[in-house]
């Protein structure tokens, strides 16, 4: 095997681990869905990894206890506030074949992930095209 074949071996193995690692109970997920959220890495369908040091942009999550609720892109800033943007992602949490998806929608899309795992400090989702995106918790950043 090469390098690039060794290299997507370990990724796809890395995935399988995270999925099989999941929680058996999708409802399990739902309560750590709400908060700041940080992109740290996004996982390609063909193995490809990209690891994010640094983002501008944060993604805030809430949903309500209808499953309901919105996803906005944020930008802190060093006064500890928000920028935010005018879009609003609608999502509709539903649990299907033993899965939680997230049915987004905006006034021009519409589209659907699926939340691999959630816990206090990481969230892992896996949208229609097989990749795999990982977050942490936004912690923000204090300047004395």
């Amino acid at each position: 095997m090469n390098i690039t074949t060794n290299l997507k071996f370990i990724t796809l193995s890395i995935a399988l681990v995270l999925l099989s690692s999941c929680s058996k109970n999708p409802k399990t997920l739902l309560p750590h869905l709400t908060g700041y959220w940080e992109i740290e890495s996004v996982t390609l369908a063909d193995g490809t990894k990209k690891e994010y040091t640094f983002s501008n942009t944060i993604d805030y999550i809430e949903l309500n206890d209808s499953l309901k609720g919105f996803r906005k892109k944020l930008n802190p800033n060093l006064k500890g506030t928000y920028n935010t943007s005018n879009t609003t992602e609608y999502i509709k949490a539903v649990i299907e074949n033993d899965s939680l998806n997230l049915y987004y929608s905006t006034e021009f899309d519409q589209w659907k992930e699926t939340v691999l795992n959630a816990n206090d400090k990481q969230l892992i989702i896996k949208n229609t095209d097989n990749n795999i995106y990982i977050y942490k918790r936004y912690e923000p950043i204090t300047i004395e």
